[in-house]
């Protein structure tokens, strides 16, 4: 198995001889939070995984036990002044999630713990996602930081387990248990721990590395098209940006954020 230059010790990549791309979120000590680092990097291995005809299937997982990962790292909100700084934001991980939504090979996420947030929204850009008995997936944004999803977030959320579900997961701000995201449709299988998890995904990526890749690669595409609706062709605003606005240009998102970071509760206003 060979490093690539794309890893850092955040973000670790490597590829093996039997065509399998391995992403490993490596912030164990933050329950793997990304950074805007971390973040450019899933961009940059997804770019050396498309120039490399050898690889074949793509695993991403997160270091530890604890954590696939447990979102954004919060601190690095603070910097948001502008109406920019939260359009910029949402567009760059539109950009993230979609380069990894459109890669030709086949993804597989592997969840051990907490999937919540941006960890939550790159399981959900992956083809397939196989979690331990003990992993949590939600958005619990509305009793934390008080922010929303993108258009293309909620588009992509709604596809898997559909719009009332999304719904219920935000407004309550619950976290799922492995055995409800099985019933709905989150995950595919649940197996017992991070060992059991290890074996089954190596499995599952050489079961694909040795299958038809152009066969994997239109039926990626052709589910894509079909489910993309495009209302920014042509020059048309983007949808949705008054919404990212009304929360990220809020007093009550700097609250939530000041409140997560000092371990409070937050003291919603409504502005």
């Amino acid at each position: 198995m060979s490093a690539t230059p794309a890893a850092t010790d955040e973000l670790l990549f490597t590829t093996d001889e039997a065509g399998i791309a391995r992403i490993v979120l490596n912030r164990p000590q933050a329950r793997n939070a990304l950074t805007f680092a971390m973040y450019q990097g899933l961009i940059t291995c997804c770019e050396a995984i498309a120039s490399n005809p050898s690889v074949k299937a793509l695993i991403i997982t997160g270091a530890g036990d604890k954590a696939f990962a447990a979102g954004t790292d919060i601190a690095q909100f603070r910097a948001f002044e502008t109406a920019e700084d939260a359009l910029g934001y949402e567009r760059f991980m539109d950009k993230v999630l979609g380069t990894l939504e459109r890669l030709r090979v086949p993804t597989i996420a592997a969840i051990a713990g907490a999937c919540t947030g941006g960890g939550a929204a790159i399981a959900a850009a992956c083809d397939l996602r196989i979690a331990t008995r003990d992993a949590r997936f939600g958005f619990p944004i509305a009793r934390t930081l008080g922010n929303c999803l993108s258009q293309g977030n909620l588009k992509r959320l709604s596809g898997l387990i559909g719009p009332a579900r999304v719904k219920d997961i935000i407004f309550t701000a619950r976290l799922l248990g492995a055995e409800e995201a099985l019933a709905i449709g989150l995950v595919g299988e649940v197996v017992d721990d991070r060992a059991a998890l290890t074996e089954r995904v190596d499995v599952l990526a050489e079961l694909l590395a040795g299958h038809a890749p152009l066969t994997m690669q239109a039926t990626k595409e052709g589910l894509r098209r079909l489910a993309e609706e495009d209302p920014t062709a042509d020059g048309a605003p983007h949808p949705g940006d008054d919404l990212i606005l009304l929360c990220y240009m809020s007093q009550d998102f700097r609250e939530g954020m000041e409140a997560f970071l000092g371990k409070r509760t937050p003291a919603w206003s409504g502005r």
